[in-house]
């Protein structure tokens, strides 16, 4: 429940102006005002708060365990300064990728108290390649007309992944594209021209386009093969998720991206069930997972997911060279714009009250979620740390 009681928050105010001596005021689960505070703390930060569009699990729990794998991994991720999430899907049989999905919908409208607010869902699998499956179980499907119509009657899909030469993918596109639903270019084999192809379709009917955990699951850039890459990269409206855990993408990769898109890239976690547990023995989408450090893998070796957090990812992003305000972006502005979410992702008066205060380490002391304060926990392995914030 939103708190009606009104609060004042002091500290260097990351606006959309650039960092600035502040007070934020937030009322009923909004900001209300912003004003001038020369006084405030120079080591407190206030952000806004994170917004991941592709997360698996976390804390122990997984978007295909259902309601108490999402209430888990909304708590974990908030505790990490995250304050919107989509749960995110695995490649699973048709039925449960379904039940994933109601699951969402009904928490969706219920809330997940002391955890991330969670506006939908991203379908990641079953509408990929089997040929570019990454850590995803082989129960690929054709996005055909029957599974699209089941999907958007539910109206909880945000996000979707397509692999553009799966047959019906564009026809898909453009359905989920005049939906609202962000459409994702990955897992795919697709050339330049392919991807290229799908990408103009879908804006030129007024829908978002991405590139699904840019770099992976979809193959490099050469000069004579640009690749799904090539082609989001120099696409001039798609925004580009990127995994910044030093595993699944290179800081030189990362700042070509920046580079080519300084203002479509976005940071995403991917992570799944064993984000914030440290180093063992996991699972992703029924196969065994082995965790060592920042590295998460199946028993062949091939990467599976993250355990990611995104105050981890801002961080990254900062020591990779990106100014502060130009991460913060990636992590709140463009991720929440990519999938329609105009009501949070920066300081604004009238916006939710979303906010991660850091010290100068960038770690997370507190979070807030629609006005209602997370007050953070020891959780092992996890790369926060807990504090206290005075109104």
């Amino acid at each position: 429940m939103t708190s009606t009681e009104p609060t004042v928050l002091r500290g260097q105010l990351l606006l959309p102006g650039g960092l600035t001596p502040g007070a934020l005021h937030v009322q009923g689960g909004r900001v209300t005002a912003v004003t001038p505070d020369p006084a405030a703390p120079t080591d407190r930060l206030i952000l806004p708060g994170f917004v991941d569009t592709h997360v698996h699990g976390g804390g122990g729990g997984d978007t295909m365990d259902g309601r108490e794998g999402l209430i888990r991994l909304a708590r974990l991720h908030a505790r990490c300064g995250t304050t919107t999430l989509l749960p995110t899907t695995i490649t699973n049989p048709w039925g449960r990728v379904m039940d994933a999905l109601h699951a969402v919908a009904d928490l969706r409208r219920q809330g997940v108290p002391g955890g991330a607010d969670l506006p939908g869902a991203h379908l990641e699998g079953p509408f990929i390649s089997a040929q570019r499956l990454g850590a995803q179980p082989p129960f690929t499907l054709d996005p055909t007309p029957d599974r699209l119509d089941e999907i958007l009657r539910l109206d909880v899909v945000r996000a979707v992944t397509l692999a553009p030469e799966l047959p019906g993918a564009t026809a898909a596109a453009l359905r989920f594209a005049r939906a609202g639903v962000r459409v994702g270019v990955g897992h795919t084999r697709a050339d330049a021209d392919t991807v290229s192809g799908l990408l103009a379709a879908v804006h030129a009917s007024g829908g978002q386009a991405a590139a699904t955990h840019l770099f992976n699951a979809m193959g490099g850039v050469e000069g004579r093969a640009p690749g799904p890459a090539g082609a989001l990269m120099s696409d001039p409206l798609a925004t580009l998720e990127i995994i910044l855990d030093g595993v699944h993408v290179h800081d030189t990769a990362f700042r070509l991206a920046c580079a080519a898109a300084p203002e479509r890239v976005m940071l995403i976690t991917d992570a799944m069930r064993a984000a914030g547990l440290g180093d063992g023995q996991s699972e992703l989408g029924g196969q065994p997972v082995t965790v060592r450090g920042p590295l998460a893998t199946l028993p062949d070796g091939t990467l599976a997911g993250s355990v990611l957090t995104m105050d981890a990812a801002l961080r990254r992003a900062v020591a990779a060279g990106i100014p502060l305000p130009q991460a913060s972006r990636m992590a709140s502005l463009t991720p929440a714009r990519s999938v329609g979410l105009h009501d949070r992702g920066e300081l604004r008066v009238g916006l939710r009250a979303d906010l991660v205060t850091l010290n100068a380490a960038l770690e997370v002391q507190d979070v807030w979620v629609g006005g209602q304060r997370v007050h953070p926990a020891h959780v092992p392995g996890a790369t926060h740390t807990p504090g206290t914030l005075s109104p």
